[in-house]
């Protein structure tokens, strides 16, 4: 028989990994330069910084949109961390 207080025990363990995770994101730092445009970003996807140099909308929204995701590149890694412990939580699902 399962015991839920082991459940529960689990349940804080990963929720403790999470917000650990979600700080170093939060340190990590992503620098993008595309067609001229250059974006730093956190890995919890906060844009710190754009420098544009006169590009068009278009390249702004291009290096956007690859510094985003090169910043979700960077918290699927960490989250993968995570994908044993919900695994076993979940039954294997």
């Amino acid at each position: 028989m399962d015991n839920p207080l082991a459940k529960l025990g689990e349940l804080k363990r990963m929720r403790d990994q999470a917000m650990k995770i979600q700080k170093e994101l939060q340190a990590e730092i992503v620098n993008v330069d595309s067609h001229g445009v250059q974006i730093t970003i956190t890995g919890d996807q906060k844009i710190q910084e754009i420098t544009t140099n006169g590009r068009s909308d278009n390249d702004i929204k291009d290096a956007v949109n690859e510094a985003v995701k090169k910043s979700q590149e960077v918290a699927a890694k960490k989250l993968s961390t995570m994908q044993g412990g919900l695994s076993g939580l979940l039954g294997g699902q």
